[in-house]
């Protein structure tokens, strides 16, 4: 019996597409007890963007893969597979994939989604990879797309401040040279720190109907504190577990891209971690916490500002309700 070949992994394209409109801090001071002052400082940020009603997550995530797929230097047609992490899809069923699919015109591509919360984009990357280390697809597309303004209670100013809609995508395939591409991947879920951040309404357990929607279960509810303690731990330990078992320290790393949920958390990783700013990609100040578009949008920037190079050690690094954590590791291979 002959062993299959295992291909490397890489990705080759990213993108990003956020919605026009603005809710800026001050407009917040409006609509609940809040200061602009209080929020930059305990978030780190000033405005995000919300789409107008009507409009699904599939939306800018379809603007978003589109640019990740010139970005790469592909066609729709192109690919393979379409994984779209995300807890706001356009409806429970068909998956959002499969309308992305159809409005990108991947006719030859399959796909599904997948529910992780803010873990979301660092673990479909993760299933990308093993499809196309496998030889199962040659091409991948991830998008990870949020409309969290649709689950948002705006008269809770804990997390009403928080969160933003928009999209960012990456194209994931096999790449010829063996001195990039993903290099490894730790994940995690641990189903005790669930009670700490979660929507409990619309699903089985607990179906819609008047008292769902009268009693608020639809909208986000979180712990801050406790959600903020097992963020920085998970985050930080993660990532000096991945750079350890690969013999390498922080200092190696040319980009540092965690999730943007809130800039204390970001700055106590960093802390820990002995990283310096240049290192760390950050964009929460611009579109908040955008969940599985967070960690893509910032690669995209990263690269629009000039701060990626082919080759350059980066490290990805999310946490998320689950509570569900991870880091991957790579070596840069896009354009």
């Amino acid at each position: 019996m002959t062993s299959r070949k295992i291909h490397r992994a890489g990705i080759t394209g990213v993108g990003m597409d956020f919605p026009v409109r603005r809710l800026t801090n001050r407009q917040l001071e409006e609509m609940v007890e809040t200061s602009d002052k209080w929020i930059v400082e305990r978030t780190g940020i000033r405005e995000r963007r919300i789409c107008e009603p009507g409009v699904p997550a599939s939306h800018h995530g379809v603007a978003a893969a589109r640019q990740a797929l010139a970005h790469a230097g592909l066609t729709p047609q192109d690919i393979d597979l379409i994984l779209v992490p995300t807890v706001t899809p356009d409806m429970m069923f068909p998956a959002t994939a499969c309308v992305i699919q159809e409005q990108l015109g991947a006719s030859s591509a399959w796909g599904y989604d997948i529910s992780a919360a803010c873990s979301g984009f660092i673990f479909a990357v993760q299933a990308a990879r093993a499809q196309v280390e496998s030889g199962g697809a040659r091409r991948v597309l991830v998008v990870g797309s949020e409309v969290m303004s649709s689950i948002i209670d705006y008269t809770d100013r804990n997390t009403c401040i928080l969160f933003g809609d928009g999209a960012g995508a990456s194209v994931i395939e096999r790449v010829a040279d063996e001195e990039v591409g993903i290099l490894d991947s730790i994940n995690f879920i641990d189903g005790s720190g669930g009670k700490y951040l979660y929507m409990l309404g619309g699903g089985s357990l607990h179906p819609t109907s008047h008292e769902t929607v009268d009693e608020k279960m639809h909208y986000v509810h979180q712990e801050g504190r406790e959600v903020f303690r097992f963020a920085v731990k998970g985050m930080a330990k993660v990532t000096q577990d991945i750079l350890e078992r690969n013999d390498l320290r922080p200092e190696d790393i040319q980009l540092f891209v965690p999730h943007q949920a809130n800039i204390r958390i970001i700055d106590s990783v960093q802390e820990r971690l002995g990283l310096r700013d240049e290192q760390v990609g950050v964009n929460i100040d611009l579109y908040g916490n955008t969940t599985s578009a967070t960690i893509p949008s910032v690669l995209r920037m990263a690269c629009d500002e000039g701060r990626l190079h082919r080759g350059d050690l980066v490290v990805l690094c999310s946490f998320g309700a689950g509570f569900t954590w991870g880091a991957t590791l790579l070596r840069w291979s896009a354009p």
